[in-house]
């Protein structure tokens, strides 16, 4: 399966051309209750890995989602992630700047929300909304009380990037792994998911008007995490492009990779020393 998952990594220094990378894969499944059992096997590993990490408490892993709206982000985090303990494990959703955090670097925020050892920490969205719809929105620029000499429209996004490299190199060295999931969509597939939301009362709080003005920027879009991805694929930070038209793919694709890295650190459990399992002896004579 390593040899299936590696292709959808972005190769460091790889160009990349948006419009001839698929959406759709063939499935890793063969029906719907095979896709199941495959997904229960997966989370159960999943939760014997996360374990261990906890118990070893040396490596923290932070994953990143990004992607179109209705793309299948909070979907593919709840199921993938549906047998982590939740102590384990903490999720945060990046939604508009506050006033508090405008008067910060645009990495503040996120920084403030890293997983600790042991643990793994989610995304969804994060740090990358800074030149991803800043990108397509630079008159936000002018909300981000930034000196008016770092307001070079050319230069800033490059400047962006070096920060956002710099700062996962020394979130890696520090021993937190980073995996980056970008879930790429087709815009059809979006359309058909917007409809459905409009035919489903349960699902309209889901739904806004600003999501059919954000689809009419999405070539801009496209453009905007193609230079993105190529600047900030790294060997130490991966990203990995998920064909995200197939729900059910995708989780199953993201769930062989966590796995995969959660499965590449040497952890262990702690083991027992001489006074440690004096004390257990001890304990199991007055149980006896």
């Amino acid at each position: 399966m390593n040899k299936s998952i590696d292709r959808f990594m972005v190769q460091e220094g790889l160009h990349l051309l948006m419009a001839d990378i698929p959406t759709e894969v063939e499935p890793f499944y063969k029906s719907k209750n095979d896709y199941e059992k495959n997904l229960n096997d997966l989370t159960e590993e999943m939760s014997n890995l996360q374990e261990l990490l906890y118990a070893h408490n040396r490596y923290a892993l932070l994953l990143i989602f990004q992607a179109m709206d209705a793309a299948g982000k909070d979907g593919a985090i709840r199921h993938v992630m549906s047998g982590i303990n939740p102590q384990g494990c903490q999720v945060y959703s990046f939604k508009q700047p506050s006033a508090e955090e405008l008067d910060h670097d645009f990495l503040w925020r996120t920084t403030c929300r890293l997983p600790e050892r042991g643990r793994i920490g989610i995304f969804n969205r994060s740090y990358y909304e800074e030149v991803l719809v800043v990108r397509v929105h630079p008159e936000i620029l002018d909300n981000q009380n930034l000196p008016e000499e770092l307001l070079d429209r050319k230069g800033i996004w490059e400047n962006r990037y070096r920060s956002i490299r710099d700062f996962e190199d020394h979130m890696v060295r520090n021993g937190t792994r980073i995996v980056k999931f970008y879930l790429h969509i087709s815009k059809d597939e979006q359309r058909k998911r917007f409809l459905a939301r409009i035919d489903n009362p349960e699902k309209h709080w889901k739904f806004s008007s600003s999501d059919v003005k954000e689809r009419n920027h999405w070539d801009d879009y496209m453009r905007a995490y193609q230079e993105c991805l190529q600047a900030t694929a790294t060997a130490a930070a991966p990203w990995y492009i998920i064909p995200a038209d197939d729900k059910k793919n995708a989780r199953l694709i993201i769930s062989h990779i966590v796995i995969s890295v959660l499965k590449s650190l040497k952890m262990q459990y702690p083991s027992s020393g001489d006074v440690r399992r004096a004390d257990l002896d001890t304990i199991r004579k007055m149980l006896d």
